[in-house]
């Protein structure tokens, strides 16, 4: 059970099925309410015709006997003032909700006395209003009741309409209409609903789930693709892209674009640990070299070259190390870093680099160890290529801070211009590994340089080699104090 409900598809067909139960039960009570105001509304207009016509009949003077009140079988009471049964329907066998439970008519007491005139006012009062002889009320009360005729018993909404008489004082005509319609009506209603709402929920739970269903297969279609390309480790696969253009759509694309993205980093990392394994072996063959032939012949070792290989192995073991924190998404330290002054300590005691540009301090955020090193390999770089000179500069640009090493050696191909970014990519392959390093260098600074939020790029210099241009987002806290 907890899995089937821990589905999508059983939750929104039951989140479904709940919204549209909760909408009927609140729409059939308004009908059944609404239903049962409008016949309840309709029966008290039905007693208060009745009512009014044998009203029309005692304003008129006709005798108590010679009333209709045996009109369509329907309970009719005639009370005077003292609330005194003077007339009811001939075949009225019980009553209620009328204050006058009594059936048969008693005799009505001498409508000239001082009592009917005191009674006559107190009815006035009793209605709110003053009425004239033969003049019938215009407000009326309506009750509901019961009542039985000739041994049916029903129940009535009943009406009361007041009439002034010219000898017999106020009476008050009770005339019922039957509710049966209402009850008969409203149960109708409510078997439909109690019959018809359980239906019309299976039919939305039904076309809910086979929607849904459809609505999901593509991701289910998904999810089979992603399972198989875990189990397969093939990342060169790709889930189905639905032809629907919406969020299935959408979300296959995407997942596409992450194993594209992933399967390019597995390669990536797949040709830095075989790229590094062959740019390890080198060194370390080499030393392990000379100190085999040191252990045999002391006096043939080599102690610069072994020095030499120890530094060159340490420096690529650095490099390393540090391309595996950037790829682990190691994030740069927030301190306040002058650019000019870390150009000027990462010139210092080079031979053909000058430094130019701003004098006072331009700030950067970022780690002021990562930044060193991206000036030094730059410098690094420039130097190798250089024929006599080498040239830092660094200026504002805007919202950014823009350091420039130039060189005036012979420059980068168009063509090669980002593959030089890549790691162990050496332009010049006839180059020894001695002189050239091992290709990390400028990878390694435009990693550091995306990492701070800028960019790394290379151009024509303006003496002829190659312009390479740290561009980083300059701190705002040191700018405005600057200012």
């Amino acid at each position: 059970m907890s899995r089937l409900f821990g589905s999508v598809r059983a939750r929104a067909t039951l989140a479904a099925t709940l919204v549209v139960a909760v909408a009927l039960v609140a729409a059939g009570t308004a009908v059944l309410l609404s239903l049962r105001s409008n016949l309840l509304g309709e029966a008290g207009t039905q007693a208060e015709r009745s009512a009014r016509e044998v009203a029309t009949e005692l304003a008129v003077g006709t005798p108590y006997a010679d009333l209709s009140l045996d009109v369509d079988d329907r309970p009719v009471q005639v009370v005077d003032d003292d609330g005194v049964l003077v007339a009811a329907s001939e075949d009225l066998e019980r009553i209620s909700g009328t204050g006058v439970d009594v059936v048969k008519p008693q005799p009505a007491a001498s409508p000239g006395g001082e009592d009917a005139d005191a009674d006559d006012d107190a009815d006035d009062d009793d209605f709110g209003e003053s009425l004239e002889p033969g003049e019938i009320g215009g407000r009326i009360t309506v009750s509901d009741g019961s009542a039985t005729i000739d041994g049916d018993t029903e129940d009535y909404r009943f009406a009361a309409v007041p009439v002034k008489t010219d000898d017999r004082g106020t009476l008050t005509v009770y005339a019922g209409a039957p509710l049966s319609a209402e009850h008969g009506a409203v149960n109708t209603a409510l078997t439909v609903m109690l019959i018809g709402f359980p239906l019309l929920l299976a039919v939305v739970a039904w076309v809910t789930w086979l929607v849904t269903r459809r609505a999901l297969r593509p991701v289910e279609g998904i999810r089979r693709e992603m399972a198989a390309i875990t189990a397969s480790e093939d990342l060169a696969r790709r889930v189905p892209v639905p032809a629907t253009h919406d969020e299935v759509a959408r979300l296959a694309s995407t997942t596409n674009e992450t194993l594209a993205a992933l399967e390019a980093s597995v390669e990536r990392q797949r040709g830095f640990v075989a790229d590094a394994s062959h740019e390890l072996r080198s060194p370390i063959a080499s030393l392990r070299t000379q100190l085999e032939v040191a252990a045999a012949h002391p006096e043939l070792l080599d102690l610069d070259g072994a020095v030499a290989d120890t530094v060159r192995l340490q420096r690529l073991a650095a490099d390393l190390l540090l391309l595996a924190r950037l790829d682990a998404g190691e994030r740069p330290a927030e301190a306040r870093v002058d650019l000019a002054a870390l150009a000027r300590e990462a010139a210092e005691g080079r031979t053909g680099v000058s430094v130019r540009g701003a004098e006072g301090p331009v700030g950067v955020a970022g780690s002021r160890g990562q930044l060193g090193r991206v000036l030094a390999n730059l410098l690094d770089n420039a130097q190798r290529h250089a024929r006599s000179a080498v040239e830092v500069s660094v200026r504002r640009d805007g919202d950014a801070v823009v350091a420039a090493v130039a060189d005036d050696g012979d420059g980068v191909p168009a063509a090669d211009r980002e593959r030089i970014f890549e790691r162990f990519v050496r332009l010049d392959a006839a180059r020894s590994r001695d002189d050239g390093g091992a290709g990390l260098g400028l990878a390694i600074a435009r990693d550091v340089a995306v990492r701070h939020g800028g960019t790394l790029t290379v151009h024509d210099a303006p003496a002829g080699g190659a312009l390479f241009e740290l561009r980083l987002p300059a701190d705002r806290a040191r700018t405005a104090r600057d200012m």
